[in-house]
Formats: structure tokens, C-alpha cells, sequence
């Protein structure tokens, strides 16, 4: 499985997308309608992971800058633009749950579910790899009718109605995932396994969910 990740990396990890630099990926998110906001970079001090202020982030280089990343993330090329000409180190954050949703699962689970989609012939849509560990799968947005069905993988909550599925995380309203082509400690990136320029768009998130599921089932 290993050997079989590695080839994807290779093959798919830098085709197409926004890349380049941080500031050149924020614009060009922005101009496809997805909100951005700044990220933390990895920290340059020997000992830390993170290059916030918090000790011993528990999502180093991962999360916005600041504690206002809701309301400040935007689509606005000129404020984007005067965020990373001040602090072209930050990595770039997206907001889920306005355009779309994301599915975070492990890498084994993720490269095994394209696998299965591929072969169904159902497309998986935008797919990102963070550190060559786990994969983000983009879906449509999902709007419940019930006040009670929205959670976010940041706050400490989660529905009485999802069934636990080990290693799957879902990003909603009020969370966020990095976006190509965030530093992240160690020297890993995200990147693009395949990017929203490729394939008919973001698939239904149910039909997604269910291939996900089991493959998590499996790996972990």
C-alpha cells in the first residue's frame, strides 16, 4: 500500500491547481469563489512545531492565524493580496461548509477509496494529500434541516446521529482545512492529488461518505 501511495504522490501530487507560492495559491483560490484566510507557518525555533504562540499546538501549522478566521476569510483579491505581501510565510487556510465540505480521512484509507471510486467510475472530485498522511476529499455542501446536524471537527462537539467511524474526520460549518501548497512541519506539504480544475466538480457528500466509511473501517 505503500509503494502504491508513493506512485499516486508522484503521478497526481503537483498536476494542475493552485500551487506556486502561498500568496499566488490565496489569489487563485479567491478568484474560483473560495474563501481564504491566513494560516500559521511552521515555527523556525528548534522545539516547536508551530509558529503561534500557543504551546504545544495541537494542530501545528494547520489553523488560521487569527481567532477571527470566520469572519475575516474572504474573496476579496485586494485584501488577500496585502495579507501575504505583509506575512508571505502564512500558510493558506480555506473555511468548510460555505462552498464545500471536506472528508479527512487517513492516506491508506484515502488512496484505497479513489481506488474504488475510480473503478465504479464515480469521480471523487477534488482531492488534497497533508503530509503525504492524510487525504482531503472536497464534496458539496450540505445543508441540513436540522439545527442539531452541524458540527465542526475545531469545536468539542459532535451530532448524536453520526455514527463513529474511525479516522474520519468531517469539516463543516465552522472548521477548516490547509490548502495547497501549505508548509507543514517537517518539510511536507499539501498538495493536490487531484485539483478542482480536474473532474466534473463537488460530488454528493452521502455517496462519498459511504465509500470513505468503509475503507476507514479497514485501516484503521
Amino acid at each position: 500500500m505503500a509503494d502504491v501511495l508513493n506512485r499516486r504522490r508522484r503521478r497526481h501530487g503537483r498536476r494542475g491547481g493552485p500551487d506556486g507560492g502561498m500568496r499566488e495559491a490565496a489569489l487563485a483560490y479567491a478568484a474560483m469563489g473560495w474563501p481564504v484566510c491566513r494560516g500559521a507557518a511552521p515555527s523556525t525555533m528548534g522545539g516547536r512545531a508551530c509558529g503561534c504562540d500557543r504551546l504545544g499546538c495541537p494542530d501545528p501549522a494547520a489553523h488560521p492565524v487569527s481567532a477571527a478566521w470566520a469572519v475575516e476569510a474572504t474573496t476579496d483579491a485586494a485584501v488577500v493580496d496585502r495579507w501575504w505581501t505583509a506575512q508571505p510565510e502564512s500558510n493558506v487556510i480555506l473555511p468548510t461548509g460555505r462552498v464545500f465540505d471536506v472528508f479527512d480521512v487517513p492516506a491508506q484509507a484515502g488512496v484505497m477509496a479513489m481506488a474504488r471510486m475510480d473503478r465504479a467510475g464515480a469521480a471523487p472530485g477534488p482531492v488534497a494529500a497533508v503530509d503525504a498522511r492524510r487525504y482531503l476529499f472536497f464534496v458539496a455542501t450540505r445543508s441540513p434541516s436540522d439545527e442539531d446536524e452541524w458540527w465542526s471537527c475545531h469545536l468539542d462537539c459532535v451530532p448524536e446521529t453520526l455514527e463513529d467511524t474511525p479516522g474520519l474526520r468531517w469539516h463543516c460549518r465552522n472548521s477548516y482545512v490547509p490548502a495547497a501548497p501549505s508548509l507543514m512541519p517537517g518539510g511536507g506539504r499539501t498538495a493536490w492529488i487531484r485539483s478542482p480544475q480536474e473532474g466534473p466538480g463537488l460530488p454528493d457528500p452521502i455517496a462519498v461518505l459511504d465509500v470513505l466509511a468503509d475503507a476507514c473501517e479497514e485501516f484503521v
